[in-house]
């Protein structure tokens, strides 16, 4: 509200056209500039102003002159209360334009003299410009000592703030961390308001990160796609430079203001944008994260007064985020995966409390008040039709009023259906006072147990995403199968044995290459998972050898672990190459799961002929290579992003020579996440020295040896499934 009023009294002053280029002025001109109003309000100053005029310790950063009163800067000719109203009169200078002297010292103590002039301001009220510039030559020169001193501070802090960024998040386990540190290094190294991240999802970008000082500001939580500003920064291939311009005169009548107009820095373009997406900012810079040619994230950086922003700024901030992409590619899977596994874990305790009293009133109302809780958002109960005819009774969550539902509103078929503002439902519960977005869900039997609600957000908060609205899929699974009775429990359980087989099966034996393969279930009931391997015979002493991770567990992950399975085994018979077949897979999958699935792959195609293999890792854990000649371990570091997650995503092959006796050890993250009691993990580098260590003691019994030490490095508490294979090249080179 403060930066809005601030933005309205400069309106008051000059027309938007000319706030701009006052803006640009004060940022341009050498001298210390000041606009104040008639209460000694600050409106606008430059960077100078703060250098030349402001007592030192006073003010830290060019943005907190912005609303201060002119008096901290201008003392009053006589002693006075600074807590009286302000006067004109007492300043120590004229505000008629008549030039006067002020006397203030440098940062080394030495005084320098300026030169102050004050006008008045030609505006429909009171308000007045000062400027001061150094007399003399002496004193223009400590001026412009202290002025390139504070250039080169800033330079050495853009520098050090980008080394901290770099340094502070090589290899970051911990998302939060990562984020948190990121975003408060960038606000401190471009003297930042705040910094925010948002994550590529389907439907747009979500906030995932800001800034402590954003902590309290209203900040936008969603990005949709179509919109204009986004659009164009998805577009670029650099930072926008942007400002949002002042409100006009007719604007600021009509009261709330909808959109706001954000002027292009560099091509002058505007864009109209609605106020609800705008952070609390006067001047950003949004940047898009690229990775494999997508855009993975946004990021904005922003002040809460209007400034001029460098070039160079522009340009350290690409160089960052250009740094920062692979390191947010693995924040955004592991985001995804801990917010996939907290609500994985939510509806499992939803389910919990729906297996122990399913037919309970109150039960109902558990599950409603557990949705709203996990999912930040208001249900609406929905009742069986009412005695109007052809209407059901809805419990409004915001009027809390219960109304007939015209029956032409709904015609949704059970299960989850996404509900947006602009259809029909979503226009008649906006009319009503009520939020207008979300998911429409009806689970149940007629005979049995039924639910029927509407889960809401307001049109400007976060839609729910794939995984929110996954979460409520299995909600409404869980009480179809409930109502059912076990019968769906049951017929699940054979499924998962039935796929288990078949994930689990021998690898194929193939002449001149010795396999072993082990599974470690992280589960006393080893329900099934999205772990895989494979190893293929294939013609003219070629195999091709799959390791695989799926997200997710139970029926939903086993199964596409199998069709992943099978459509790898498929296109090694048709001789392509690992990258191409992950490429294929890739646009397979993200056709296949009616949940957003992704997965980590390792697929190598083996030519004992030729002594090599070429390979292709998708996101998944860097395979070793124990050589037999020299006893060294080598990792096979030619890395590509996961798949399933994205559109069009690039895929490239690494090669590798191989040798006679030499072993090939691939394995899941499973293995190297596994967690000591005291919260260590194991590591690759406890997985290399295992290896290292266990391979002396021969080949035979290799993987039962490596899983026994992972067990005894976690107290045989394993928090996710372990799956490795190990290939010994035997004959390599002949025929």
């Amino acid at each position: 509200m403060a930066h809005q009023n601030e933005l309205a009294r400069t309106a008051k002053i000059i027309d938007r056209g000319a706030s701009a280029m006052l803006s640009s002025f004060l940022t341009l001109t050498g001298d210390a500039a000041v606009c104040f109003d008639a209460t000694g309000t600050i409106l606008l100053a430059n960077e100078q102003a703060l250098r030349m005029l402001a007592p030192a310790g006073n003010f830290s950063v060019q943005e907190e002159l912005v609303g201060a009163d002119v008096r901290q800067l201008l003392p009053p000719a006589t002693a006075s209360d600074p807590q009286a109203p302000f006067s004109v009169a007492e300043l120590s200078v004229p505000t008629n334009g008549t030039a006067a002297r002020l006397v203030r010292t440098s940062s080394n103590g030495t005084p320098y003299t300026l030169v102050v002039r004050c006008e008045r301001v030609s505006a429909p009220f009171e308000a007045y410009l000062l400027v001061a510039h150094p007399e003399g030559t002496e004193s223009a020169s400590m001026v412009e000592h202290e002025r390139l001193v504070a250039e080169l501070s800033r330079a050495n802090r853009r520098l050090s703030g980008t080394l901290d960024i770099v340094l502070g998040t090589l290899d970051s386990p911990d998302v939060s961390t990562l984020f948190e540190r990121v975003l408060e290094k960038l606000r401190e190294t471009m003297d930042a308001t705040g910094t925010m991240v948002y994550l590529a999802e389907a439907d747009g970008y979500h906030l995932r990160g800001a800034s402590a000082s954003m902590s309290g500001q209203k900040v936008p939580r969603f990005l949709p796609r179509g919109d204009a500003l986004v659009s164009s920064v998805t577009r670029s291939e650099k930072a926008l430079r942007l400002r949002v311009l002042p409100l006009r005169s007719d604007e600021l009548r009509k009261g709330r203001v909808r959109r706001r107009e954000v002027l292009n820095e560099e091509t002058r373009e505007t864009y109209e944008v609605r106020s609800s997406r705008l952070a609390p900012f006067a001047s950003l810079m949004v940047v898009p994260v690229r990775f494999g040619g997508q855009v993975i994230a946004v990021i904005e950086v922003g002040w809460r007064t209007i400034r001029a922003i460098p070039r160079d700024d522009a340009d350290l901030l690409d160089a960052v985020t250009r740094y920062l992409a692979v390191q947010l590619v693995g924040a955004f899977s592991a985001l995804r995966t801990r917010r996939r596994d907290e609500l994985a874990t939510s509806a499992n305790n939803v389910r919990d409390v729906l297996v122990a009293d399913p037919f309970a009133e109150q039960t109902r109302l558990t599950v409603l008040a557990m949705v709203e809780e996990d999912l930040g958002c208001l249900c609406a109960p929905l009742d069986g039709p009412s005695s109007i005819e052809g209407h059901e009774i809805v419990h409004l969550p915001v009027t809390h009023e219960e109304m007939a539902l015209p029956a032409e509103l709904m015609g949704f078929e059970d299960g989850v259906t996404a509900l947006l503002p602009e259809s029909p439902l979503g226009t008649w519960l906006r009319e009503h006072g009520e939020p207008s977005l979300g998911a429409f869900v009806s689970a149940g039997t007629p005979d049995g147990m039924h639910l029927r609600f509407l889960a809401l957000r307001h049109s400007d908060e976060e839609p729910l995403d794939d995984l929110e609205l996954g979460y409520l899929r299995q909600v409404a699974d869980t009480v179809s199968a409930v109502s059912s009775g076990n019968s769906g429990r049951k017929r699940d359980h054979r499924i998962s044995q039935a796929l288990q087989r078949g994930m689990r099966s021998e690898l194929q034996k193939v002449r001149g290459i010795t396999a072993q393969g082990i599974y470690s279930s992280a589960t006393e009931a080893a329900f099934v998972g999205g772990d895989f391997y494979d190893l293929i015979r294939l013609p003219n002493r070629r195999a091709c050898v799959i390791m695989g991770d799926v997200s997710g567990k139970g029926v939903e992950a086993a199964s596409v672990s199998a069709a992943v399975r099978t459509a790898l085994g498929a296109y090694s018979w048709e001789g392509l190459a690992p990258a191409h077949m992950v490429e294929l897979l890739n646009d397979f999958l993200l056709g296949f799961s009616r949940v957003e699935t992704f997965a980590t792959m390792f697929v190598g195609i083996v030519d004992l002929a030729r002594g090599s293999m070429a390979y292709c890792s998708a996101g998944h854990p860097p395979a070793l290579m124990l050589r037999a000649d020299s006893g060294e371990l080598e990792w096979l570091g030619e890395q590509s992003g996961v798949v399933g997650a994205f559109h069009d995503m690039r895929y490239h092959d690494g090669h590798i020579a191989l040798g006679e006796g030499d072993v090939l050890l691939l394995y899941t993250d499973g293995t190297t996440e596994a967690r000591a009691r005291d919260g260590r993990f194991f590591g690759e580098e406890g997985l290399r020295d295992a290896a290292l260590q266990e391979m002396e003691k021969g080949y035979d019994g290799l993987l039962d040896r490596l899983l026994g030490v992972v067990d005894d490095f976690t107290g045989n508490s394993l928090d996710d499934d372990v799956a490795m294979v190990a290939l010994r090249f035997d004959e390599v080179g002949k025929k």
